[in-house]
């Protein structure tokens, strides 16, 4: 019996859950039913209400995500959802509260055991897509702009995909920390760029470098590079004198065939290098678990720099663009919209009406 003492409906009793059985274009997702789990000692029973689509789930169905599980796996790196059932050992006061979890897998599913000691409040009237939307990209912006990077009124730093989940938020902290902004995007973003404030720069068109050296001529106190590949050398030519280069992805080699790891340990090995020459500059790669065997630790500095960052959105001081909500069952519709590069934020899978 779980501390709800409840007897579960029929909906109850099942879980949809989404499926990634292996290396599959989107629409090889599998939607499946099965018997919902219950919560065991230490867990709660999330009721999903958003779960998002990151560029982690774009790696995993091809089989480049650095630390992936083997397949067959639910995807799925975050969530925001309601608390319906809790396990021994579990506060039955957590039911009916709304919560953000971070996760790497699991996610896309209606029901989900989550670890009790994961949940991160979501402040009242929120929406939690909006929400969801800043769990995975909310963490990572704060974390890599005031602890990474540790970035200062008055300095300029260069985000890019600017446009992108990560990048829109990057750019909102930047700017409310009194930061001036220059971001690279398609120039269908640039006038809303412009509108927050930010210097747009067409990454597509010829002479990037240069022109984003004409954007800062003394160069930039930080740059946040997702993209990875040749183009971070560029990336590190353009700091400053005690600047840093905060790099958190590799993205240009999502559609390149081999080795997940390798261009990560290259990236690695390349950042290691610039660490070692006399230059005044710093070049660090963001790992949004890192820490994690120190596991109260790594808890308590997400669930403080998540509640943060959700109060701004709560304040209005932030805003997290939900580009479609789309249910669950239509997995890989979403999927396929969130890696069309067209939209701006981040694409919302929701409960099967």
């Amino acid at each position: 019996m779980t501390n709800t003492d409840r007897t579960r409906s029929p909906k109850d009793a099942t879980v949809t859950e989404v499926v990634l059985p292996g290396i599959v274009e989107p629409e090889g997702l599998e939607v499946r039913t099965r018997p919902a789990p219950v919560p065991g000692p230490g867990e709660v029973l999330l009721e999903m209400e958003a779960t998002g689509v990151s560029f982690a789930e774009q790696q995993m169905r091809r089989g480049k995500y650095y630390d992936q599980p083997p397949y067959p796996f639910v995807p799925g790196y975050d969530v925001v959802g309601t608390v319906v059932e809790t396990g021994p050992g579990v506060d039955g006061g957590l039911v009916g509260g709304r919560f953000a979890a971070l996760l790497k897998t699991g996610g896309w599913a209606d029901r989900l055991p989550v670890t009790a000691a994961d949940l991160i409040p979501v402040p009242g009237g929120i929406d939690p897509a909006e929400a969801e939307t800043l769990v995975v990209n909310g963490i990572t912006a704060w974390q890599m702009l005031h602890r990474t990077a540790r970035v200062r009124a008055g300095q300029t730093v260069l985000v890019h995909g600017a446009n992108g989940g990560v990048g829109s938020t990057l750019v909102q902290l930047a700017l409310l920390a009194g930061v001036r902004v220059i971001g690279t995007a398609s120039p269908r973003h640039h006038e809303a760029l412009r509108a927050l404030g930010v210097v747009p720069v067409d990454y597509r068109a010829p002479g990037l470098a240069d022109r984003l050296r004409a954007a800062a001529p003394q160069g930039v106190d930080a740059v946040f590079d997702h993209v990875g590949g040749a183009g971070i050398v560029d990336s590190f030519r353009l700091l400053a004198p005690g600047g840093a280069l905060v790099s958190y992805g590799t993205a240009v080699t999502r559609d390149t065939p081999g080795s997940a790891r390798l261009p990560v340990l290259l990236l690695f090995g390349r950042l290691a290098l610039w660490n070692l020459l006399p230059n005044r500059r710093r070049a660090t790669f963001y790992n949004l678990w890192a820490g994690r065997r120190r596991v109260e630790a790594f808890r308590a500095r997400t669930r403080t720099d998540l509640i943060q960052v959700l109060e701004l959105l709560a304040d209005g001081s932030l805003t997290a663009p939900v580009a479609a909500r789309i249910p669950l069952d239509r997995a890989a519709e979403a999927l396929r919209l969130a890696e069309s590069g067209t939209v701006s934020g981040k694409v919302v899978l929701t409960p099967v009406p």
